[in-house]
C-alpha cells in the first residue's frame, strides 16, 4: 500500500473542496452554527474538520472504504494483519478485545495491577477473572508486569482460562517480556491481549522496547493520543493470527462504540501513522537523545532522581523500560510526588501525568524539543530551592505486597450490582466491596468489586485520600464510608 496517503484527510479534504451543504449532523454544520465566544476559545478549524464519516466523508453506503482504507495502512505500518480505530480511546478498545476472547463466566487471566478499564469489561461481561500476581518491588512500592513463569503456572492451574490480558508498559514505562509471554500463551493454544495504551510509539523505532505485534501478541490495543500526535480518545486495536476471530472482535466493538464516530479522531489517527512511516525513526531518535540528555541534567540536580534500570530492569523487576518515561523520585527533598506536582502546575505552569507518594513521571515524546525540556529543568530546579519550605508531607501507610493481595470473594459483576449497603470505614474491613476504589493515576484499583476489603487496604486509600491521591471512584469522595455487598447476599 502508498504509505505516503491518508485517506480520511484526503476524504476531508475533498469535503472541503466539493463544498457539500449538510443536512445530517453535526449541528454545528462546521462550525456556522456555534457560538462566537466559543470559537474564539477552539477557533473554526475544529468544527470545520467535525464532518461525519457516513453521506459526508463517504457516501451513505461507505462505498469509498475511507475509514478501512486508513486502518488497513495503520495495520501495514506496524506490521500487524488487521487494525481498527476507536474514537473512545483504549478503555473501550480493551474492553473490546477481553469480550472477544471471555465471555460470561468463562475465565481469563487478568494481571492485579490491570487498568480500571479491565475492571470495567469483567464488569460488564461476566468474565471470572484470574488474578496473576505482578512483579513487586515492595521496597519502592512499585509494579511491573509479571512473567512467562508465572503465567505458565496459572494456565496449568486453571486450564480452562480462555486466554490472557498483559498491561505493557504501565504508566511508569515499566515493559514486560511479551514475546516469552506469548511463547507461553500459544503454547496451550491461548490467545494474548497486551493493553500496550503506553505503548503507540514503539513499533517506529529499533531502541525502543519490544512491540507487542513484533513479539508476538494476539491483539494489541495502544493509545495513540498518550505517546503519539492524535487527539484525545484515539486508541487503535491490532490483531493477528488466528487464536482471535476479526469478525467476532469487530462485533465486540460495535456492541461498544458509539454509532456517531468523530472525524476529528479518525483523521488525527490516518495523519500520525503517515507521520510516523515517514518520519518517525529520525524524530524518536532526536527525542531519546533529548530524553537522555535531561535525565542527565536532572539527576545532577540535588535530592532528584531518574529512576532507570538498576531500580527497573532484573529477576522479579521488569524486562525493560521506555526510556522515554521519567520516573523521577523527589524523596530526597522531603516531599511527596503530590506535592511536586500541584506545586510545579501552580509556580511553574508545568504539568505532570503520574504522581505517587515519592514521585512524579514526565513523559517526552517526538513533540518535545530542547525548549520544553529547558521549561522542565527550570522548573524542576525552582522546585528544588522551593522545597526546604513545603510543610512535611502527610504519611501514606503502604501495605506490603501481600496485603495488597485482597481475596476475592464473588464476581466483580455480582458484587457490582448485589444489593448494597454504605457501611462506615472500620465496619467495612472484613466485608466485600460493591466498588472500585482506584488510585488515578495510573488507574490501577487498590480495591475492586467482589474482593474482601482488610484493614491495611483501608488504611492505604485513606491515608493516600489525605496525602493527595486522587480517588474517582468511591460513591463516598471522603472515604468516611465504603459501599459493600448487603449481607443477605
Amino acid at each position: 500500500m502508498d504509505q505516503n496517503r491518508a485517506p480520511v484527510l484526503e476524504a476531508l479534504q475533498e469535503y472541503r473542496e466539493r463544498g457539500y451543504t449538510p443536512f445530517t449532523p453535526p449541528g454545528h454544520r462546521q462550525g456556522r452554527g456555534a457560538d462566537p465566544r466559543v470559537l474564539e476559545v477552539l477557533g473554526e478549524a475544529l468544527f470545520a474538520a467535525d464532518v461525519i464519516p457516513v453521506n459526508g466523508l463517504d457516501d451513505r453506503l461507505n462505498s469509498k472504504g475511507v475509514v478501512e482504507e486508513a486502518q488497513q495502512l495503520m495495520a501495514e505500518a506496524v506490521d500487524a494483519e488487521r487494525a481498527f480505530f476507536s474514537t473512545c480511546g483504549s478503555s473501550l478498545s480493551v474492553k473490546s478485545a477481553m469480550l472477544s476472547v471471555a465471555g460470561p463466566h468463562e475465565k481469563l487471566i487478568v494481571p492485579r495491577h490491570a487498568h480500571k478499564s479491565v475492571v470495567s469489561a469483567l464488569i460488564l461481561s461476566g468474565v471470572s477473572p484470574v488474578w496473576l500476581s505482578p512483579h513487586w518491588d515492595a521496597e519502592r512500592h512499585l509494579s511491573h508486569p509479571p512473567g512467562p513463569d508465572e503465567v505458565r503456572a496459572l494456565f496449568e492451574a486453571e486450564p480452562e482460562a480462555k486466554g490472557m490480558l498483559l498491561v505493557t508498559p504501565n504508566d511508569y514505562g515499566s515493559c514486560g517480556d511479551i514475546a516469552a509471554i506469548a511463547a507461553v500463551c500459544h503454547e496451550f493454544g491461548k490467545p494474548l491481549i497486551v493493553d500496550e495504551a503506553w505503548g503507540a510509539h514503539l513499533p517506529f523505532h529499533p531502541d525502543l522496547p519490544p512491540w507487542g505485534m513484533d513479539a508476538g501478541a494476539d491483539v494489541v490495543v495502544t493509545s495513540v493520543h498518550k505517546s503519539g500526535a492524535a487527539v484525545e480518545q484515539s486508541s487503535v486495536f491490532h490483531l493477528q493470527g488466528d487464536l482471535v476471530d476479526p469478525n467476532v472482535l469487530k462485533a465486540r466493538e460495535d456492541l461498544l462504540a458509539t454509532t456517531s464516530p468523530t472525524s476529528i479522531v479518525y483523521a488525527t489517527l490516518d495523519g500520525w501513522r503517515r507521520h510516523m512511516v515517514q518520519h518517525g525513526e529520525e524524530l524518536l531518535t532526536a527525542t531519546l537523545e533529548l530524553a537522555r540528555s535531561t535525565r542527565a541534567a536532572i539527576n545532577d540536580l540535588p535530592g532528584l532522581r531518574v529512576m532507570g534500570e538498576a531500580e527497573f530492569v532484573g529477576r522479579d523487576l521488569a524486562a525493560s523500560i521506555d526510556p522515554l518515561k521519567m520516573t523521577i523520585d523527589v524523596s530526597g527533598l522531603g516531599i511527596s510526588g503530590y506535592q511536586a506536582t500541584d506545586w510545579l502546575r501552580e509556580h511553574q505552569r508545568v504539568t505532570l501525568g503520574l504522581s505517587d507518594h515519592r514521585r512524579v513521571v514526565a513523559q517526552f515524546t517526538h513533540a518535545d524539543d530542547h525548549r520544553t525540556a529547558a521549561v522542565l529543568l527550570d522548573a524542576l530546579e525552582a522546585l528544588v530551592k522551593a522545597a526546604d519550605g513545603f510543610p512535611a508531607p502527610p504519611p501514606v501507610d503502604l501495605p506490603s505486597p501481600d496485603e495488597l493481595q485482597l481475596e476475592t470473594a464473588m464476581l466483580p459483576r455480582d458484587a457490582f450490582f448485589a444489593e448494597i449497603e454504605q457501611v462506615g470505614a472500620d465496619e467495612a474491613v472484613g466485608r466485600i466491596s460493591a466498588e472500585m476504589v482506584t488510585p488515578y493515576p495510573p488507574g490501577a484499583p487498590a480495591i475492586l468489586p467482589g474482593e474482601v476489603i482488610n484493614r491495611e487496604v483501608v488504611d492505604y486509600v485513606r491515608s493516600g485520600l489525605d496525602a493527595g491521591m486522587e480517588l474517582p471512584d468511591p460513591a463516598d469522595a471522603e472515604l468516611t464510608s465504603f459501599r459493600v455487598v448487603a449481607r443477605n447476599q
